[in-house]
């Protein structure tokens, strides 16, 4: 038990006095920049998708199958 309250004691010192947390700027920043690259990755991912998913079906009208429906089709 000794042992468990001496790691949790040690955690807060460091987490108190050891650790420099980002300003509220910083963190700000951070988040546009987390925010537009998710953005872009998404937008990647759909055109991908959209280029790979449409394919003549049967009746030569287009279908909507996405990418993963292009794969298995391989």
């Amino acid at each position: 038990m000794k042992k468990i309250v001496k790691y949790v004691r040690e955690s807060y010192e460091e987490l108190v006095h050891k650790v420099t947390w980002p300003t509220w700027a910083e963190l700000q920043n951070s988040a546009v920049v987390v925010s537009i690259a998710s953005l872009v990755i998404a937008l990647v991912v759909f055109v991908m998708d959209y280029l790979f998913g449409i394919q003549n079906s049967q009746f030569g009208s287009f279908v909507w199958k996405g990418l993963l429906g292009f794969l298995y089709g391989i």
